[in-house]
């Protein structure tokens, strides 16, 4: 019977992998072409627009005030209502306003398209990680969080070149910034319809596992959340208020503040530092640093589950990052030194993810959990308009990235010593 009970679990959680990660992975990478294509879409309606560095860190980063609003709710919707209708619903809704961003004749419009855009997407990325959490077991977790993450470097991978391409393009006497928009709109409102269709709730829904399959899963699931039933008694608002709950929001902040200001600025400091023009090379170079990154999210999600150390896989990538773009200033500055900077940036910006998002749900109970990840990302997610704002005030008062770079920089070291802060994995206790 023990053997029995092994067969299932290897088969139940192979099938689950097989059949959940392929679908949360292609909607992952919609959602990141749709959230940043503004990065290069910007180095052809800057003209058209008018936009000024300020504006258009501004129009960068207004997408997270959008954002900031739904993650709880959209995270609490994914435990008691549904994922499949919830992650249907942002998809459609989300995919639909890209494609009118295409349409935006003045800065005060693209900003409005923008906030409506991150108000959205606000619930896709927490009700993704709770969804999880009814499908993966702890062991699984990281690897799955990895796999599924690893569709941020993998869009920016095909969105750069893309991106590229599409620019060129004046089909119909419309500009390629604008098709941008409308070609990357589309698939998601696609997605979002067949999700109504393929991807299921929970596990005694489907079909393709069986009797035994299902019974060792929800066993195995139902004994993990009874390992942490003494944690039933911290409530939602007691889980907010938690110091390390708050010392991963602040973490995950300096974070994010570094990390898009980074994302969403790349192609233009390419543009600059380079001098290149031919936009389609910008987008062929702007895809290394996320190959890089995919490489480091992967290899260290799978440390992560192998050690169930989080806290220096989150560390590590960041200051890897601070040490890369710190070396900048010292080093003979070349276009090949600059791509090998970017590169190690890329790895740090990205590596971290898996890691730092396997530790809510271990720390807390399943709704106190639900609510803390849509809490960190949402409060951390104002890190996203904080950063490319600033890039954007500091690079047109003073023509020159110096001053951002050394802002990024102190946002990875602070993001570094936030989490460190952090006690090792272990239940958080009542207060």
């Amino acid at each position: 019977m023990p053997a029995l009970q092994t067969d299932s679990g290897a088969t139940a959680r192979s099938r689950v992998a097989w059949r959940l990660l392929p679908i949360l992975f292609l909607l992952y990478v919609a959602n990141y072409l749709d959230r940043t294509n503004i990065a290069y879409a910007t180095l052809g309606m800057k003209g058209d627009l008018g936009l000024t560095d300020s504006v258009f860190g501004t129009a960068s980063g207004i997408f997270f005030i959008g954002y900031f609003a739904l993650q709880i709710p959209g995270a609490l919707l994914v435990e008691r209502w549904s994922a499949r209708r919830l992650l249907a619903l942002t998809l459609i809704i989300w995919g639909a306003l890209t494609v009118l961003t295409g349409f935006v004749r003045t800065p005060l419009q693209l900003y409005g398209a923008r906030f409506l855009l991150g108000a959205a997407e606000a619930g896709f990325f927490p009700g993704v990680i709770v969804y999880l959490s009814h499908w993966f077991i702890t062991q699984d977790r990281g690897k799955a969080i990895a796999r599924f993450m690893s569709a941020i470097p993998i869009a920016y991978i095909l969105g750069g070149p893309l991106a590229g391409a599409i620019l060129r393009a004046d089909w119909l006497n419309v500009p390629g910034w604008r098709w941008l928009f409308l070609l990357e709109g589309i698939p998601a409102v696609i997605l979002g319809t067949a999700t109504l269709f393929v991807l299921p709730d929970w596990p005694n829904e489907v079909r393709w596992l069986s009797p035994n399959e299902r019974k060792w899963l929800a066993t195995r699931l139902a004994e993990e959340r009874q390992a942490k039933a003494h944690l039933e008694q911290v409530t939602i608002w007691q889980a907010l208020r938690h110091p390390v709950v708050l010392l991963l929001t602040a973490g995950l902040f300096f974070c994010y503040t570094g990390g898009y200001a980074f994302w969403f600025w790349m192609p233009t400091m390419l543009q600059r530092l380079t001098g290149w023009a031919d936009l389609q090379k910008i987008g062929f170079v702007g895809a290394i640093p996320f190959i890089a990154g995919l490489i480091g999210m992967l290899l260290l999600g799978w440390n992560s589950d192998r050690t169930g150390e989080r806290r220096w896989h989150f560390a590590v990538p960041q200051l890897t990052a601070a040490l890369a773009l710190g070396a900048w200033f010292f080093i003979p500055h070349s276009n090949l030194l600059l791509v090998i900077v970017f590169s190690f940036i890329g790895f740090g910006t990205t590596a971290y993810l898996p890691s730092f998002w396997a530790l809510p749900s271990s720390l807390l109970s399943a709704s106190a959990a639900a609510a803390a990840v849509g809490f960190i990302n949402c409060t951390a997610s104002i890190g996203g308009f904080v950063g490319p704002k600033i890039i954007g005030e500091l690079s047109q008062r003073s023509s020159s990235f110096h001053s951002g770079f050394v802002f990024m920089i102190a946002c990875w070291v602070i993001a570094s010593l936030l989490v460190l802060l952090c006690p090792r994995e272990r239940g958080v206790e009542q207060r």
